[in-house]
């Protein structure tokens, strides 16, 4: 099941804090890698990045972060950076951050779910490694038409305050203990069905740079 989240929502830090903590407790004691992907040579790509580097300016203790503006996880990198990871981390679990387009009502809304998310521009997605235990996909901007250029010209107002939302939920959850924690708010108050949000016409098409 996926589940939504929109950045306007008076209480999306604590929706999203809520969602991720239910998914972060099947990591157990496993190292959390959080893996930011995209660049900042395209507005709507750079919600990762951006991601990365507000999680990396902060004194985190459980989080591991990858992927900032200044060394970014991208398409070309994406297999290298990989492997830096199982490397530096013990089976570690991972949380895969991406942009992607979606409908005009979706836009600025956050999905989480399990499994993993595939980067890439849809000529690549064979030549990528799917990424990520759960994967968080920011919708930036309306897929449908032309989709490359409407990534490069999305806003940069709405990329960097989804990426303020999501950056300071993971900073609290930062200082949870998932192994044992009781997240502080009901979760299922928050879950929205993928049936229900295509019932509200937000049927999400995942893509991004």
């Amino acid at each position: 099941m996926k589940e939504y989240v929109s950045h306007t929502d008076t209480n999306a830090i604590q929706q999203l804090k809520s969602i991720l903590f239910s998914h972060l407790q099947k990591a157990g004691k496993r190292p959390v890698a959080i893996v930011c992907i995209g660049t900042d040579r395209s507005t709507g790509d750079s919600l990762g990045p951006l991601v990365g580097s507000k999680l990396s300016g902060l004194d985190l203790k459980k989080l591991h972060v990858y992927g900032t503006l200044s060394d970014p996880v991208h398409a070309v990198n994406l297999k290298e950076k990989l492997a830096e990871i199982e490397q530096a981390h013990k089976h570690p679990f991972i949380v895969a951050v991406d942009a992607c387009l979606g409908r005009v009502k979706s836009v600025g809304s956050f999905q989480i779910g399990d499994g993993p998310l595939k980067p890439g521009a849809e000529k690549k997605k064979k030549e990528l490694p799917e990424v990520g235990d759960i994967h968080i996909n920011g919708i930036v901007n309306v897929s449908g038409f032309m989709e490359y250029f409407v990534l490069q010209n999305t806003r940069l107002h709405l990329v960097m305050s989804m990426a303020n939302t999501l950056s300071e939920s993971l900073s609290h959850i930062d200082q949870m203990d998932w192994t044992r924690e009781k997240a502080g708010l009901s979760s299922p108050l928050f879950k929205i069905s993928l049936e229900e949000y295509k019932k509200k016409d937000h049927l999400i098409s995942r893509w991004s740079l």
